[in-house]
C-alpha cells in the first residue's frame, strides 16, 4: 500500500482519483446495482471492469487515517493509507465512522498531490 510521499509519484492514479465520490454513493454504485438507472446522475456499472478509485477518511479510531479506495463491483481495494493530519480531526471526526473528503481536506489533498 502506498504513503502519500508515494502516492505523489504515480500520476497515473492521481489522474483515476473521482473527487467527488462519497463512501455512500459508491456502495449505491457498486453493490446496490438495482438502484443505479433510476437517479439520472451518468454513472452506469455494467460490469466488474467498471471501477471508481476515491478517497475516504477512517475515524473508528486514532491515529485517523485517510485511505485511497479502487472499487468495483466486486472488491475493494486500499491503493493508500496516510494519517489525517490533526488540524482536521475536528471537522473531520467528530463522531466515528467513515467519511468522504470536507472541502478543507480536498483543498489540502489536491496541494499536496500537486493537482491545481
Amino acid at each position: 500500500m502506498m504513503t502519500l510521499e508515494e502516492l505523489r509519484g504515480n500520476q497515473a492514479i492521481i489522474d483515476e482519483i473521482d473527487w467527488n465520490m462519497t463512501p455512500e454513493e459508491a456502495v449505491r454504485l457498486y453493490l446496490e446495482w438495482g438502484n443505479n438507472w433510476a437517479r439520472g446522475d451518468g454513472y452506469v456499472i455494467a460490469s466488474k471492469s467498471d471501477y471508481t478509485t476515491y478517497f475516504v477518511v477512517n475515524c473508528w479510531q486514532r491515529p485517523y487515517i485517510i485511505y485511497l479506495i479502487k472499487r468495483n463491483s466486486d472488491e475493494a481495494k486500499e491503493l493508500a493509507q496516510f494519517e489525517l493530519p490533526q488540524r482536521f480531526e475536528k471537522d473531520v471526526c467528530e463522531l466515528k465512522g467513515v467519511y468522504a473528503l470536507d472541502n478543507d481536506v480536498k483543498a489540502w489533498l489536491k496541494e499536496e498531490l500537486g493537482i491545481k
